[in-house]
């Protein structure tokens, strides 16, 4: 039954999918910026409840240009921030952008590509986070740098923070945990090592009670202050709230 259930979920997931591609191609060029964020956050929300995931929230985003620094798990997490902060603009690996029809979504939705294997290409996307903050904006970046199963924070790299101590943006940490009824980290969703997409989300659609936990922790000014120590107190703010 299982193995059904997760079917179900893809093909229902699928056709989501497709769904979202045909609004991006068709829609997209004719709306509006509120119209745009209005069908990402109804796309997310909806393709979370395909693939069998719940949604809890605590916080609001900030009004206004913000960076939102969140830890970093899986492909899930762009799901779920979307979920609840729709005018998000993600800075993701470039790769991303060769994934079957994800990566047409993903950048649809203003996502700054980032090759990290060219060290300069840090402070090209730092520029574009930057204009994009003075223009009121909100950014969203996974300072880790790479995924985690869930149980522990990696270091933060500070380079990214650079963007929004150079305009003065409040930094905004979210705090991501997926669980399962028998596990307080959810095992579905940890996407590390050697597990391929497909893989993924293929434990995901099998999990059973898996539930998306977004909490969004109060602003922290940026003015003047020195972005290794800010990244620091970001994850020490994460941590906590994680082993809460």
């Amino acid at each position: 039954m299982r193995t059904v259930r997760a079917l179900a979920r893809l093909l229902a997931a699928t056709g989501h999918m497709l769904h979202g591609l045909a609004i991006v191609l068709m829609a997209f060029g004719r709306l509006d910026a509120a119209a745009r964020q209005q069908r990402i956050g109804w796309w997310a929300v909806k393709m979370l409840r395909m693939l069998g995931v719940g949604l809890r929230t605590e916080g609001v985003p900030h009004a206004g240009p913000v960076l939102l620094v969140a830890n970093h798990i899986s492909w899930m997490d762009i799901l779920a921030i979307h979920a609840v902060c729709p005018q998000a603009r993600f800075v993701s690996k470039a790769d991303v952008k060769a994934w079957p029809l994800i990566g047409r979504l993903v950048a649809s939705a203003g996502t700054l590509f980032i090759e990290r294997e060219r060290k300069r290409d840090a402070l090209r996307v730092v520029h574009q986070m930057a204009e994009a903050l003075q223009r009121g904006e909100t950014v969203a970046v996974f300072p880790e740098g790479t995924t985690t199963d869930g149980s522990a924070l990696l270091p933060f790299h500070a380079n990214l923070l650079q963007a929004a101590v150079a305009t003065g943006t409040p930094v905004q940490p979210v705090v991501l945990r997926f669980s399962e009824p028998a596990h307080r980290v959810s095992p579905a969703v940890a996407y590390v090592g050697d597990t391929t997409l497909v893989q993924s989300v293929w434990r995901v659609a099998s999990a059973d009670g898996l539930v998306a936990q977004v909490s969004l922790l109060p602003p922290e000014r940026t003015q003047h202050a020195d972005r290794r120590a800010l990244a620091e107190h970001l994850r020490e703010q994460i941590a906590r709230r994680l082993d809460a």
